[in-house]
């Protein structure tokens, strides 16, 4: 008989959002009059802006003819895309990447999760707590986590980010070879500064760490001296890969389009004391596990960097945080604690006191209709707090706001 991974035994319950998904579908099977409001998960909601929607249509008409069709395509990613990239999201911030250095993949989640592949078995992890799950799921089913307490992984380092702390996360205080960071914060929705992130930086360059920064959220920033990216800060390019996606700036949840910055001055060292590039790693990582994103797929994120396309995506990220805004005054008005909103599609809200973020869950689904995530789900520091997205319509926003009248814990 085959043998399987034990780690996948190790994990707590159901994914999170399957668990959120199980609780909403069978209150809805059981009280089909009573439609729910979503503000759960990070799923965008308004369509692709018509920039992308034509270059993609354009795509597929190339895809029809034999002159101009596409088969497998480039493993990193087509030119065009690439060079975009760098322009768009990078040159105007005076941040040089080489080509090379940018990969394009299926998704931001999918590069979080797949990069601890290229860490040692032993390598010893920290996350910011609360924290996006995959960080710490797929580090436990590949045996780096150690065992589930009952409340936490008993190998994992946890930065703890609370109101306390003002959510800044304070660097290790224990030797690890990996921090993961995610700015602007999912699910807290709160950002750090240049220099806060310079402190995590210069601890990384100090004791030979990597840092994983998931910047999926960096389009909806607008205070000023908040960095957009980590290579902002000096020095991160020695100690630091950048995960960004397409489907929250340009509603690519459904479509799938995302990139990871390598600077080939990230080095790990090997069993043997060798230095080795961290990029020449995924490189063939990529090469010999994924074929890449398909050609209308990259045409239309591409559009993405158009004039057209960046002021019909601006419009849209605008409208969410309209609805960012209606939750915060709706919350706030009704005497909740709340963080978050302001530079992220997120809001994060302390649960009213001596209610746990599940039964919160459990009470805002049967007594409002709204479904939101409990806190509790990303990590031991959510307990007791909430997050509600803004990626749902103007209407249903305000009107889910409106149920929270009907509340009583």
């Amino acid at each position: 008989m085959f043998r399987i991974n034990d780690n996948y035994l190790k994990l707590p319950g159901s994914y999170l959002f399957a668990e959120t998904a199980r609780r909403t579908k069978a209150y809805e099977q059981a009280h089909p009059d009573q439609p729910v409001i979503r503000l759960g998960i990070g799923d965008v909601t308004r369509p692709l802006v018509p920039a992308v929607i034509s270059a993609m249509h354009s795509a597929v008409e190339e895809m029809g003819c034999e002159a101009t069709f596409r088969g497998y395509g480039p493993d990193f990613g087509y030119d065009f895309l690439v060079n975009a990239i760098r322009a768009g999201d990078y040159a105007g911030r005076g941040i040089d990447l080489a080509y090379d250095e940018v990969f394009v993949s299926d998704g931001a989640k999918s590069d979080v999760g797949n990069i601890q592949e290229l860490f040692a078995a032993d390598a010893r992890i920290a996350v910011t707590d609360p924290v996006y799950p995959v960080y710490v799921d797929s580090n436990a089913m590949a045996g780096r986590a150690g065992d589930w307490t009952g409340e936490r992984w008993d190998r994992l380092v946890y930065l703890p980010c609370n109101e306390e702390n003002g959510f800044v996360p304070p660097v290790p205080d224990v030797p690890v070879d990996v921090i993961y960071l995610c700015y602007p914060n999912n699910p807290t929705g709160t950002v750090l500064t240049k220099e806060q992130l310079k402190v995590f930086v210069d601890w990384a360059r100090e004791h030979h760490a990597l840092i994983v920064y998931d910047a999926a959220y960096k389009a909806y920033i607008k205070t000023p001296g908040v960095p957009l990216s980590i290579y902002e800060v000096e020095g991160a390019r020695e100690v630091a890969v950048e995960c960004c996606s397409f489907s929250k700036t340009a509603g690519f949840t459904g479509t799938r389009c995302a990139y990871t910055i390598v600077p080939h001055e990230v080095k790990g060292r090997a069993a043997d004391g060798t230095m080795v590039e961290l990029n020449a790693l995924w490189k063939r990582r990529m090469a010999t596990k994924f074929n890449g994103v398909s050609y209308p797929v990259q045409r239309a994120a591409a559009a993405v960097y158009t004039p057209e396309g960046q002021e019909q995506i601006k419009a849209v990220i605008a409208a969410y945080m309209r609805n960012a805004e209606i939750i915060r005054e709706g919350l706030t008005s009704r005497g909740f604690r709340v963080f978050g909103g302001v530079d992220a599609p997120y809001i994060w809200l302390k649960t009213p006191e001596g209610v746990d973020s599940w039964r919160f869950f459990d009470e805002l689904l049967s007594r409002c209709q709204v479904v939101g995530t409990p806190g509790a789900g990303f990590g031991p520091s959510g307990e007791g707090y909430f997050r509600l997205t803004a990626f749902n319509s103007l209407e249903k926003t305000r009107e889910a706001m409106e149920r929270l009248d009907r509340l009583k814990c």
